[in-house]
């Protein structure tokens, strides 16, 4: 080989599915509207959300989605009227959010941007609540013969 251009070259990529024109243009626009919406919360905008359900995708499109935001280290599983789960994403502040009722119907999909999803913070109402009960509880250990 005496010509540069008869050197094989193999190109690897590490960059999401997105980059790699893998995945449908719609799952593009997706991860476009997410990238403009970690940039506005990242100069200190407001938290977002995509509401997965609205969007016309196929489970293709789904899968595709998922594949090219990755898997996060944490998920949250709360247990209200139904059973919701909270997966963070390979890409920090971007959370996929899940909301099923009691039978276990799919009610309400999101692609949340947020540094905490929206459904976890607690409300001060709550917070007082909160140190009532302790106050509460404590004032009554405190009665109990022994202490």
């Amino acid at each position: 080989m005496s010509r540069l251009g008869e050197i094989p070259i193999r190109i690897v990529s590490r960059t999401p599915a997105a980059s790699t024109g893998t995945i449908g243009a719609g799952v593009t626009a997706i991860l476009i509207e997410i990238a403009t919406q970690l940039d506005r919360l990242a100069d200190g905008g407001e938290p977002g959300a995509i509401d997965l359900r609205s969007l016309p995708m196929s489970p293709g499109d789904r899968e595709q989605l998922l594949k090219a935001l990755g898997p996060g280290e944490v998920t949250i599983t709360l247990k209200g009227d139904g059973e919701s789960t909270i997966n963070e994403t390979g890409i920090q502040g971007v959370w996929w959010s899940e909301y099923r009722d009691r039978g276990g119907e799919l009610i309400a999909g999101f692609i949340e941007i947020a540094q905490v999803p929206a459904i976890l913070p607690v409300e001060p109402d709550q917070l007082r609540r909160g140190a009532q009960q302790l106050r509460a509880g404590a004032a009554g250990a405190a009665q109990q013969p022994g202490n």
